[in-house]
């Protein structure tokens, strides 16, 4: 007889986060488009806000291709970056207060792309963000041996979640956090957020590790330029 996984304490209410960029360099690129929202333990979204930016550069037509926000429509109506990143940054930090978790896929990008952007115009980062809860390295853990991408879509795919508008932050941020929902009751994942934000890091250091053995076996990477697992925010 199976028993029923009893369900984490943090599914009550956590927090989605997404950016969509100009690019994929977080130390270079810079916030399009950005939303922050709050899911019930349903996966209904209950508070919600979103942002567009004029990145203050030009959006290369291979972002805007994924996103869909032109550097002309972003100058149009973009409010100034700087004002983004002040607000999102203050959004997160609000959450964390009230001891929300924060679903992000991919993290490391999200929050390390942001960390960026505040040292850029000197608005104070967040400081060492947890609990985060990150679909992205849990699945890779929990069903390590599953065949395929792990692109949200796919994952969203794998357990359910409807996505109709991949790659529009609002869209991928209530998906990421459904899927964590999703994680959740059908895999035994730690109590609490904080003890799944430190597994978390484990893992995520593990897999990057791993990632860079096989990587470094195709000839694809060098052994002295190791892929950084530095999680929720990259070395």
């Amino acid at each position: 007889m199976t028993l029923p996984i009893e369900n984490p304490s943090w599914l009550t209410r956590v927090g989605v986060f997404d950016l969509e960029t100009t690019g994929v360099d977080v130390t270079r690129d810079r916030i399009v488009t950005a939303h922050i929202g709050v899911l019930d333990r349903h996966g209904t979204q209950i508070a919600a806000r979103d942002w567009l930016a004029d990145p203050g550069i030009p959006i290369p037509d291979g972002a805007s291709a994924v996103h869909g926000i032109s550097t002309a429509h972003a100058r149009a109506h973009g409010r100034p970056a700087h004002e983004v990143v002040a607000e999102v940054t203050a959004a997160l930090r609000m959450l964390f207060a009230q001891g929300l978790p924060i679903v992000a896929y991919n993290a490391s990008y999200d929050f390390s792309l942001l960390a960026h952007e505040a040292r850029r115009y000197g608005i104070p980062e967040l400081s060492a963000p947890a609990p985060v809860i990150d679909p992205l390295v849990i699945d890779k853990a929990v069903d390590r041996y599953r065949r395929g991408k792990r692109t949200l879509t796919v994952v969203a795919e794998h357990y359910a979640v409807e996505l109709d508008a991949a790659h529009e932050a609002s869209a991928d941020a209530v998906a990421v956090g459904r899927v964590a929902l999703a994680l959740a009751r059908e895999f035994a994942l730690p109590a609490t957020a904080l003890e799944l934000h430190t597994r978390q890091i484990a893992w995520a250091r593990e897999q990057a590790e791993s990632l860079t053995e096989h990587f470094v076996r195709i000839g694809r990477l060098d052994p002295e330029d190791p892929l950084d697992g530095a999680w929720p925010v990259r070395d």
